[in-house]
């Protein structure tokens, strides 16, 4: 397949600029069974899941990870930390936006209250800054940073406010690192979590970082030739164990969004069966990719010519998919991260 075939026309005002008054006030689109798929709520996923499956949810938790600050020239810098350095905790690796690409040992002040040095050039590209903070990176970040919305949402030259940085963020955030948000989980509140619970569905949690290149589209026309950005995952003893006990009872594995699937499959990756792991993925999930673990998917939807559709078209079929946003498009359904949402069965899975 080609990224022709997974390019589609979206109006613009139909990418949510906002997320709905209650998290769990989305519309969901519900393709679990053969023929058209049904219109509902979110509120409705507990009637359809079972008694006895598996809800795996991501953890992440989106860290204020844009800054804005100067360089010691005066010119202006805006930055977007990807990663944290694990060997070395005050490095951190970035994005970085100026008029002239910083040097090493340029030094940038950031929000008028902290400083730090460019180090060098980092990543599988060289497309990132590995920059040296003066401390613990998230601390600096939490009080100087800014919600890194995606750039389809529009909050003006700050680029976030003050409701981004609580709607932006999941039920389940814990584990500092990701600089987008896990989207099909911010559809949950506490009342669905109940509710899903009476009915007898299990919950676990993976964690996978997400990482800015979730947001860039295939560039050139082969897929075969794309380089998957790297994202750090972690998928416990724990998944493991509630998976093996799912499986045994006949119940299904509910990936909630792309990041919990690509974890899990991730760990699955070398051996075909699921096991703990941690460390970087890039897998690239396209059609014709053979899933493991993962049986039922929610989604919210994607950017056109994303790796992300080409995952969701790989697990549910390329037609169905299509059809299912041609359809979505003509009853306005609101797109992308604060948008509405698909549950989808694997396509091998429906009679």
């Amino acid at each position: 397949m080609e990224l022709v075939d997974f390019d589609y026309a979206l109006p613009a005002e139909l990418i949510a600029q906002r997320p709905p008054a209650e998290r769990s006030d989305a519309r969901l689109l519900d393709a679990t069974a053969p023929g058209a798929a049904v219109s509902r709520s979110i509120r409705d996923l507990p009637s359809l899941l079972r008694a006895g499956d598996l809800l795996v949810v991501n953890d992440t938790r989106v860290v204020k990870a844009r800054l804005f600050g100067t360089k010691d020239t005066g010119g202006a810098v805006e930055a977007l930390l990807e990663r944290v350095d694990g060997a070395d905790p005050v490095l951190v690796h970035a994005h970085l936006r100026a008029s002239r690409a910083p040097k090493p040992g340029t030094t940038i002040r950031f929000a008028d209250a902290f400083e730090a040095e460019v180090v060098g050039r980092s990543g599988d590209d060289g497309s990132l800054f590995t920059l040296r903070f003066p401390g613990d990176p998230y601390a600096l970040l939490e009080r100087h940073g800014h919600v890194p919305l995606p750039p389809y949402i529009d909050r003006g030259a700050a680029g976030d406010d003050a409701d981004d940085a609580r709607r932006y963020q999941t039920v389940f955030a814990a584990h500092p690192g990701a600089v987008a948000a896990p989207t099909a989980s911010l559809h949950f509140d506490a009342p669905l979590l109940d509710a899903l619970a009476a009915r007898g569905v299990e919950r676990c949690a993976v964690t996978l970082h997400v990482g800015a290149g979730t947001f860039l589209p295939v560039r050139g026309d082969s897929l075969d030739a794309h380089t998957m950005h790297r994202e750090r995952y972690a998928v416990g003893a724990d998944v493991v164990e509630a998976v093996a006990r799912t499986q045994a009872r006949g119940g299904r594995v509910v990936a909630v969004g792309t990041t919990s699937l690509r974890a899990l499959e991730s760990a699955a990756r070398e051996t075909g069966t699921l096991r703990a792991m941690a460390g970087d993925t890039d897998l690239f999930i396209r059609p014709g990719y053979a899933f493991r673990v993962v049986d039922v998917l929610l989604t919210n939807f994607h950017l056109p010519k994303s790796t992300l559709l080409m995952l969701v078209s790989a697990f549910a079929g390329h037609a169905r998919i299509r059809a299912l946003y041609a359809r979505a498009i003509e009853e306005r359904w609101r797109f992308f991260s604060y948008g509405d949402a698909m549950l989808l069965a694997r396509e091998d899975t429906i009679p």
